[in-house]
């Protein structure tokens, strides 16, 4: 855990990526995407926990018609700025037979982990599977995954802010942040 100096420190140095504005425009648009895909399938929503608590807090008064809410919890990161192992904390496998599921992420970073979730939900016999990120990160790279509602898309940077965190701190902020670009990139 970071001291709360430190925290404060990546703030005062960090980039201002999306307004609290931007995003919530952002929410209204994924939101009208999504009505018009899914607002007759009555789907299970699936947010992954933690990073997407802020995000699932926005859209979901904005999808005006009838679903079912759950969570998943998956970690890759552990505090960490780089991904590892995917370890599965939570997932709702009794509840996804038949079902539409719309599983909401925070961040498409390398796909790994959205691509990993996909193939629980249908393995465990959803009827359907769509994802809604409000971040796509341009990594320059292939991505194993690729999701059906994509909010905004940033550079290949550190993100926090908006249930994004950074060492654990500043999931609370209403915008998004970058880390510094380190230079040359």
């Amino acid at each position: 855990m970071l001291t709360r100096e430190k925290t404060e420190q990546i703030l005062r140095t960090a980039d201002l990526m999306y307004s609290f504005e931007t995003i919530e425009a952002t929410m209204q648009r994924l939101a009208d995407e999504i009505t018009d895909k899914l607002s007759t399938q009555c789907p299970l929503v699936l947010c992954v926990m933690k990073g997407s608590i802020v995000f699932a807090g926005h859209l979901l008064p904005k999808l005006t018609f009838p679903l079912n809410f759950d969570y998943v919890q998956v970690s890759r990161y552990h505090n960490k700025i780089s991904g590892g192992e995917i370890d599965w904390l939570m997932f709702p496998q009794d509840e996804l037979k038949d079902q539409v599921v719309l599983v909401i992420d925070d961040i498409l970073d390398e796909g790994i982990t959205l691509a990993e979730i996909r193939k629980k939900v249908l393995d465990c016999g959803a009827r359907s599977f769509y994802s809604a990120v409000l971040i796509d990160k341009d990594t320059g790279k292939v991505k194993s995954f690729q999701a059906d509602f994509v909010g905004l898309t940033l550079p290949d940077r550190y993100v926090f802010g908006f249930g994004m965190d950074i060492h654990g701190a500043w999931r609370n902020l209403p915008a998004i942040y970058a880390l510094p670009s380190e230079p040359g990139k």
